[in-house]
């Protein structure tokens, strides 16, 4: 649980990637060029590892059995934030990381933290309150839903093309930022403000 936990608290460090932006360390142009920046970093240090055969210790405590011999979940991370903060306006953006840094934490401790075919239902009900919680803030309503499920939707599947394991911490981001921009995109006004609550 030790080692688990240590990946969590590494998970949550992805905040900071949002939060410069928001503290005015970075603008959102700045931030993508460094995210690229650590993307490349991250592409070269699983090549060594993967190719070369580099073990250090610390890939023992922040990986997990399946990844010793796929890429590992904390590149698909930068990468697929990368990805959401070149793709798509902060608005969209930002949301999609934080359901990533923080709703699958919370996932992740509350589950067992290791592969399996499906989550409880109890773990992917507290995923989505969360990062449906996270969505409001940043899109309406409806828009803010639909990308909770698709981000509960990944972090329930982990699908697995050719004998690699297609990590959640890639189609988290990904999969949220998707949805909320057809969404928004495509989605009358109207009905993205739509909501069942009495306030």
């Amino acid at each position: 649980m030790d080692d688990e936990i240590e990946r969590r608290l590494v998970h949550v460090s992805g905040i900071l990637a949002p939060l410069s932006y928001w503290v005015g360390v970075f603008t959102w142009e700045q931030l993508g060029y460094a995210l690229i920046a650590g993307s490349v970093v991250v592409l070269a240090l699983e090549a060594i590892r993967l190719v070369v055969g580099l073990d250090w210790k610390i890939y023992d405590e922040l990986t997990r059995e399946y990844e010793q011999d796929n890429l590992a979940g904390y590149a698909l991370y930068v990468w697929g934030v990368t990805f959401v903060a070149l793709v798509f306006d902060p608005d969209i953006a930002i949301p999609a990381m934080l359901m990533l840094s923080i709703g699958d934490p919370i996932s992740g401790v509350l589950g067992s933290g290791e592969l399996r075919a499906a989550k409880q239902a109890y773990v992917l009900l507290a995923m989505f309150g969360v990062t449906l919680f996270i969505g409001v803030w940043f899109v309406p309503v409806l828009v803010a839903v639909l990308g909770a499920i698709a981000a509960t939707v990944a972090d329930g599947v982990k699908p697995v093309i050719a004998g690699y394991v297609i990590d959640d911490n890639l189609t988290i981001p990904i999969g949220a930022a998707v949805t909320m921009y057809v969404a928004i995109t495509y989605l009358p006004e109207p009905i993205q403000h739509l909501t069942f609550l009495p306030w």
